[in-house]
């Protein structure tokens, strides 16, 4: 299989430049600066086991690739805003030896932040496959990715959608496991995305507020989030992993490690915000608790909270982190008296 690394920012980069340390082959797909350093200077991967230089492929999309092998595999590590646009730019491209295109024939791998990502590749790829992501990693630099764990460097689990388990995703976990991660290959794939995004609705209090300040409150904080999510899937009869579940399969597999010169800021939204890319994927975190939650008629008002304050500060160009604590509790003790 090739992989074709769709997003190479802190999760893809991580796994395409760990899947190409083990001998896989690779094609990094990335923009702007980072695309730029990339095809000049390769991928530089910073771990705890050391930092390496990794000369993989990249290109802008499709139309500097060419055609697709029927080997290709897609990983979409865009964040979920991104998926639509790039699911249309990559369905259409022809397939080599084939009289049919990606959408018919190329695995579609969403390795991504929340679960509409599934439902969106499904509308346009025949083959489409989930994966939890539990990578601590960082890419803040152009060229540059941080994989903050040790002795895995995350896991992955994997499973067909809308669920099941066949003979290509069986060979997506080996080729995993054979580079640094742990890739569990499940029939559930989606009880543990939604059980990562509970775990997610903690990324817009980190766009907000530095939560080191007091991190007993904003424990507190998160954890009301948490339970609106709760309710609202159990509302829905959504199944989801919960956190007992996911800590037996982390334990000893993944522990966080400094990195000389690449100290950890924050998750994935954190770091969009701190890179100022001008949009941020809450609308697919928060946002899917408010959406699951009017729908079922249970109030969610903290993630709904959260959502409009995640979208204030991209339209301000807020830097993350900058409404005190405090303050950010007093709105939240607010939204959950109106609610």
């Amino acid at each position: 299989m090739r992989y074709i690394i769709i997003g190479a920012g802190a999760v893809g980069g991580s796994i395409g430049g760990r899947l190409a340390q083990a001998g896989h082959e690779v094609v990094l797909v990335a923009r702007g600066a980072h695309l730029d350093t990339l095809k000049r200077d390769g991928l530089r991967l910073l771990t705890p086991d050391g930092e390496h230089r990794l000369a993989i492929p990249a290109v802008a999309g499709p139309a500097e690739l060419g055609e697709l092998r029927p080997d290709d595999v897609l990983v979409l590590c865009v964040k979920s805003q991104d998926t639509a646009d790039v699911l249309r730019q990559w369905a259409g491209v022809p397939v080599a030896g084939a009289n049919a295109s990606a959408s018919e024939l190329i695995p579609v791998v969403c390795a991504q932040n929340g679960v509409e990502n599934e439902r969106a590749a499904l509308r346009l790829f025949q083959h489409v496959y989930g994966l939890c992501v539990w990578l601590p990693s960082q890419h803040l630099e152009p060229g540059v990715v941080a994989a903050h764990c040790t002795p895995r460097s995350g896991i992955l689990t994997v499973g067909r959608f809308p669920d099941g388990i066949d003979d290509c995703v069986k060979q997506i976990g080996q080729d995993l496991a054979e580079s640094s991660f742990d890739a569990p290959v499940v029939d559930d794939v989606m009880r543990w995305k939604y059980g990562k995004l509970l775990n997610n609705l903690g990324n817009a209090f980190e766009v907000v507020s530095d939560l080191t300040a007091d991190e007993d409150l904003a424990e507190r904080l998160v954890e009301a989030a948490q339970d609106e999510g709760r309710r609202a899937l159990n509302a829905a009869g959504i199944p989801f992993v919960g956190p007992a579940e996911r800590r037996a399969v982390q334990g000893g597999r993944m522990d966080f490690a400094e990195i000389p010169g690449a100290p950890r800021g924050g998750g994935s939204s954190w770091q969009s915000l701190a890179r100022g890319t001008g949009s941020v994927e809450t609308d697919y975190l928060s946002g899917e608790i408010v959406l699951i939650g009017r729908a079922r008629g249970v109030p969610t008002p903290v993630n709904a909270l959260m959502q409009r304050l995640s979208a204030q500060f991209v339209a301000e160009g807020r830097p993350p982190g900058s409404l005190p604590l405090t303050e950010l509790a007093e709105l939240v003790e607010r939204a959950q008296q109106a609610g």
